[in-house]
């Protein structure tokens, strides 16, 4: 009890234990549906930036909620920036791939021959891979905006 009035007292004005609490109860849901609206994209409507967005709304929500030291315990800077660069490489890397083999850009039915699938289960492989590679991307780039212009350009790892 007595933490809990240690931490009320330090707490700065506008912020409460019930928006602290909520804000934990919420932000696992908003990722899990992030994730799935991630990996049903290539079926339904949604994809890669839309469940980009949601994640990264979750760790702005917490930021919001608490602060952006809070934000850095739960996502560093440096794994922010290799998801980022990972989503980028994913990306055009199924891209490149595809235009390397002798087809366009995004054809994902000359990937056969790397790996003996129907050309239809490629193209739904494919897309996979592009829609995982812009939601890592998106939610990066969400979260280092965010961090940008909460700390007004100041951000570093000791903040």
């Amino acid at each position: 009890m007595k933490r809990l009035q240690e931490r009320a007292n330090t707490r700065p004005a506008g912020q409460g234990l019930i928006i602290e609490t909520s804000v934990r109860i919420m932000v696992p849901f908003i990722q899990l549906y992030g994730l799935y609206v991630i990996v049903h994209g290539h079926y339904s409507p949604g994809g890669g930036f839309q469940g980009g967005v949601a994640l990264g709304a979750s760790f702005i929500l917490l930021g919001l909620a608490f602060d952006l030291p809070t934000t850095l315990e739960r996502m560093s800077e440096r794994s922010n920036a290799l998801l980022a660069n990972a989503g980028v490489l994913i990306f055009t890397g199924v891209g490149a791939m595809c235009a390397i083999l002798g087809g366009y850009l995004l054809d994902y039915s000359v990937l056969t021959a790397i790996i003996p699938m129907a050309a239809a289960e490629w193209r739904s492989l494919g897309i996979f891979l592009v829609e995982v590679g812009v939601g890592l991307a998106v939610m990066s780039i969400m979260v280092s905006l965010f961090w940008d212009i909460g700390s007004a350009g100041q951000m570093d790892e000791g903040l």
